[in-house]
């Protein structure tokens, strides 16, 4: 029987874009194939800032450490863990602007995530086409290009997943279980 774990699992992301790119994780070895991307970034450990958390999970990736800037987006969803039995996880993922310093090369950092085999900069006009976690990355990303929204902001950058009250509660496009606990 699925079950939904009780304890909501608050995650930061840096979303950093120099010329036109937006810095990405890629990620490889999944059971299903394919190569998928994320945006640096990962879970705040109890006791934890949510921009100390941001900084610890740059460097850990990205071996970088990021000047956290205006905080974009708040976003919640429902994420399958790959557990045995299935249980799912309620995520609040805090989407911030960074920087990086000028001559950053992208390069994995010394405690990258299990799947990540890379750290690339993707020209945002093609991120709507990448296998992009957390999926609603895929269309806010491109948001953020010069004249696509008036002050190039998205209208509400609050957004929440599926109601958990509902039937359907797992289902939906806020659920992703091919990425798995290690996202």
């Amino acid at each position: 029987m699925e079950r939904i774990d009780p304890k909501i699992r608050n995650a930061v992301r840096a979303l950093v874009i120099r010329d036109d790119q937006v810095l990405l994780l890629k990620k490889e070895g999944y059971e299903s194939g394919g190569v998928r991307y994320a945006l640096p970034g990962g879970g705040q450990d109890p006791g934890e800032s949510l921009t100390a958390a941001l900084q610890r999970e740059c460097l850990e990736e990205i071996d970088c450490e990021v000047q956290p800037g205006e905080l974009l987006s708040v976003h919640d969803f429902i994420k399958q863990r790959a557990t045995e039995p299935v249980t799912w996880r309620h995520v609040v993922e805090f989407l911030f602007a960074c920087e990086l310093p000028a001559g950053y090369e992208p390069h994995n950092g010394p405690a990258p995530d299990k799947h990540q085999v890379d750290v690339v900069w993707m020209p945002i006009k093609q991120v709507s086409q990448l296998q992009l976690f957390p999926q609603y990355l895929s269309s806010f990303i491109p948001t953020l290009i010069p004249g696509n929204l008036p002050d190039n902001r998205p209208g509400n950058p609050l957004n929440s997943g599926p109601d958990l009250q509902q039937p359907d509660r797992y289902q939906g496009r806020f659920v992703d279980p091919g990425f798995g606990a290690d996202s």
